[in-house]
């Protein structure tokens, strides 16, 4: 397909106007801590290296209305969007998303096709800023994708892989560390130990080399249809429109990018993703999805705590036992550890604050030996698929594909899912060049090949064999029997089993009443090793607009106090990992609250979505380049 006329140079700055939240609880600013250099992009204005200011943002075609008044009547959807065709379009600019988009550029330019157009959207303000994970990779796909990742001879190799050289495995209880034997799926033997923020950096810039058209900043807010039903494309949302819902005199409409195909590559619960799951019902043949929260923080510690490549997991405290989850300590860079926990989203006592659960697991020998004369440079949380095998939706649909965490494929025994993620983009990518290199192109295209390379994938295989491991710690046998049994597939069974346990509740209604369960208090930050709420958000390099309308939506903010707060007493406020939802004392309400929204502070983890217990929150994205800016996460 020909380029189309060269709408990347009507750029602007789409934010420059944005801010820090001056939060009424006194949330600090972004602190000004030293962040990679900023990442390129094909447009005529270059990018801003400041974490308060994201980057430029291109395709601005509306004319700006600078005369218009506040009070008018002016429906934003009168104004026609501006539109691109391209031969795919991926949304998503993670592992999943950009391994995709490198493997169609490379079967184009080696079939000598460079008219083939693949563009990869972003919303992040740059590539890699909305990405977290602990993170070990499995480098089986990045050696399949660029077999000299690491090659010192290859001047463009990722610089920034520490191996792996040790595995400790330890069951904690309040003050104590018992050693157990790590399962075979958790040896890291030739893994590495990485940044995945770094990482995908690394593959944006590998992208733009092979021809990808890679655009940050631009958040796609609606799936496209033709009028056979297949998917068509995505659009950008509009920008300029106030907290109230009315254009302001910066409004810009959205853009349309039609593609033949189009992969959805937005990680773990997407919000286009959940659209094209429910209308094409692809779970049909599948489970729910089951999820958990991971929450990180980067460290530097004292040289004489750091051991390079030691990989540390735990189980146990500080979760209680009827509560799936576990924390992680990765000794990488220099004198850098990565320490973290995972909560399953599933957790019963709606009292729990997975972030407060995090503070605690620091204060454990095992963890505060090292941190303690540290300095804690990072911080984040996102939420991980953890159904596994029973949970993989149909991947294919007409005219796209689910690649990545958007389908859920990883491998929670392994506590890894990148090489998952980047082994189906390309198998994605393989089906779409085969599709559309041999078909008509006025037929819609469905990548049948897609399915069935999945099914006979090492990521199929590796995702059968642990089955069952996850699902049974909701059996009736309890946390301890999960433990058992897992231990026995990990050692013996190894998934060659008849059966296939099931998930027996989702996350949301596994939450039980606030009266029936048992209170729990949290230490007070101690400002060393443990932190309030809104000091780990400043180190987030958080940043949305405030005068734009809420992106979690909630239809009646009166309706949900009335709903939720009599059974959960704000389990809203505590399953947040960033102090963005709270309960306001208010006389004039009926129950005395006040239901807030604090989407400033919102770092996209998507736990609101999932965990909401009447299911009556939707995340959805805010302004192309808003929301955090990670730093070595």
């Amino acid at each position: 397909m020909s380029a189309s006329a060269p709408l990347r140079v009507l750029a602007r700055r789409s934010a420059s106007s944005l801010r820090p939240k001056a939060a009424r609880t006194g949330c600090k600013p972004p602190c000004s801590r030293p962040l990679a250099s900023s990442y390129g992009r094909r447009c005529s204005t270059a990018a801003s290296p400041i974490a308060a200011v994201p980057s430029t943002r291109a395709f601005s075609t509306t004319r700006p209305r600078h005369l218009a008044s506040v009070d008018e009547s002016f429906d934003p959807k009168s104004v026609e969007r501006e539109s691109d065709e391209v031969d795919v379009c991926i949304v998503g600019g993670g592992p999943a998303g950009l391994s995709a988009a490198i493997r169609l550029k490379q079967l184009a330019n080696e079939n000598g096709n460079d008219d083939f157009r693949v563009l990869l959207l972003e919303k992040a303000g740059e590539v890699g800023a909305h990405i977290l994970s602990g993170a070990v990779i499995n480098p089986v796909a990045v050696k399949e994708l660029f077999p000299d990742w690491l090659d010192e001879a290859n001047e463009n190799r990722f610089d920034n892989a520490t191996p792996a050289t040790s595995d400790t495995f330890r069951f904690l209880t309040q003050n104590r560390s018992v050693p157990l034997p790590p399962p075979p799926q958790m040896n890291n033997h030739g893994n590495y130990i990485v940044s995945l923020n770094q990482f995908t950096k690394w593959l944006g810039e590998r992208a733009e080399e092979v021809g990808v058209e890679v655009y940050p900043g631009f958040a796609a807010s609606e799936v496209l249809y033709k009028a056979d039903g297949s998917v068509q494309g995505v659009a950008t949302n509009d920008l300029g429109i106030g907290r109230n819902g009315k254009p302001k005199d910066s409004f810009e409409r959205g853009m349309e990018f039609h593609a033949r195909v189009t992969f959805f590559a937005e990680g773990c619960h997407g919000s286009l993703t959940k659209q094209v799951i429910k209308k094409f019902d692809l779970r049909s043949e599948s489970q729910h999805q089951t999820y958990g929260l991971g929450l990180k923080e980067v460290w530097e510690v004292q040289p004489e705590k750091f051991r390079k490549g030691e990989v540390v997991h735990s189980m146990g405290y500080p979760l209680p036992l009827d509560t799936y989850g576990g924390g992680w300590l990765y000794h990488f860079g220099d004198n850098l550890v990565s320490i973290g926990l995972v909560v399953a989203l599933d957790y019963k006592n709606p009292w729990m604050s997975p972030y407060g659960e995090f503070q605690k697991m620091k204060q454990h020998p095992l963890y505060k030996s090292v941190l303690e004369g540290g300095k804690c440079i990072s911080y984040g949380a996102r939420t991980l698929s953890e159904g596994g095998f029973q949970s993989i939706p149909k991947v294919a649909f007409p005219g796209g594909a689910l690649i990545g965490d958007s389908a859920g494929f990883v491998n929670v025994p392994q506590v890894k899912g990148t090489h998952n993620a980047m082994r189906t983009g390309m198998l994605a990518a393989e089906a779409a060049w085969g599709a559309l290199t041999q078909g008509s192109e006025e037929s819609s295209v469905f990548l049948y090949n897609y399915e069935d390379t999945l099914r006979k994938s090492s990521v199929w295989k590796e995702l059968k064999e642990v089955r069952n491991m996850r699902p049974a710690f909701q059996t009736p046998l309890g946390s301890v029997g999960g433990v058992l049994y897992s231990g026995l597939e990990a050692f013996v069974l190894k998934g060659r089993v008849p059966w296939t346990l099931r998930h027996r509740h989702t996350d949301h209604g596994a939450t039980k009443k606030a009266d029936s369960s048992p209170k729990i208090e949290y230490p007070k930050p101690d400002g060393k090793i443990t932190f309030d709420i809104l000091t780990s958000v400043s180190r987030t390099g958080t940043n949305h607009e405030e005068d734009e309308p809420v992106h979690l939506q909630v239809k009646d903010w009166d309706a949900h106090t009335q709903e939720t707060w009599p059974d959960y007493k704000g389990l809203e406020n505590r399953f947040c990992p960033a102090g963005v939802y709270e309960y306001v004392e208010d006389d004039s309400k009926p129950l005395g609250v006040r239901f807030q929204i604090n989407a400033q502070n919102c770092i996209h983890c998507k736990t609101c979505d999932i965990k909401a217990p009447h299911q009556d929150i939707n995340w959805a994205v805010p302004q192309g380049g808003e929301g955090p800016k990670y730093y070595m996460t």
